[in-house]
């Protein structure tokens, strides 16, 4: 999958930033052979773009860019403020069925999570994590789907929170997946729905109210 603009103003562009390409540039910049959305945008665009968040290299999805210095600034105070809803989508191992109804009701999962090398852990000197989960449905092989929204903006958050309650997303070894990912290269996490409404401003930067992408996989009805 190439990265593609999914919406574009003279404020603002999100682009579809498929999974195994880095948001912006590693710490050895042009050396690393690895795509980058961000500077494949900029060529795009032929103009000076800012980048106002980030998706790990592994995860798939909406990824939004500022095209002037007013709109990065209203942006980085958006996501700072936690007023831009991320919704993920994540592929995991079948729920039993006995644990489908509850799971099927919104969650907030907490814990206080620490970055380390490669992995995040908890610790009671950790940073507060907060993530509302949905159980949503099942893929034709009857994988789970989930709806995750990071409420706190943790590294490996939602990742390290699945494979906490016991279901690692599909492909992340990291985390305890002995599953294949369907979304390769990667892991089966997605950023497919990004709310602005409670944008303080949004619609002076002529941005929707939401985006979103298809789903992953098809659901099973």
């Amino acid at each position: 999958m190439l990265i593609s603009i999914v919406f574009q103003n003279s404020q603002f562009a999100v682009v579809h930033k498929p999974a195994g390409t880095l948001s912006v540039p590693s710490r050895i910049g042009l050396k690393d052979p690895r795509p980058v959305a961000g500077l494949w945008l900029q060529d795009h665009l032929a103009k000076k773009i800012y980048p106002v968040h980030r998706l790990d290299e592994d995860v798939s999805g909406l990824l939004l860019f500022a095209l002037t210095a007013e709109a990065a600034s209203a942006g980085n105070k958006w996501f700072e403020s936690h007023q831009i809803v991320k919704t993920y989508e994540a592929i995991s191992i079948p729920v039993p069925d006995e644990d489908r109804k509850r799971l099927e009701q919104v969650h907030t999962w907490e814990c206080r999570l620490m970055r380390g090398k490669k992995r995040a852990y908890e610790a009671s000197f950790g940073k507060p994590s907060v993530t509302k989960s949905k159980l949503v449905g099942a893929t034709d092989d009857e994988r789970s789907i989930w709806h995750l929204q990071p409420i706190t903006g943790r590294a490996h958050q939602l990742r390290y929170e699945m494979s906490r309650h016991g279901f690692p997303i599909d492909g992340d070894d990291l985390y305890g997946s002995k599953s294949a990912a369907k979304n390769t290269p990667g892991i089966d996490l997605c950023a497919f729905h990004l709310n602005f409404s409670q944008c303080t401003n949004h619609s002076n930067f002529n941005i929707p109210d939401t985006l979103e992408l298809s789903s992953l996989v098809k659901n099973k009805s």
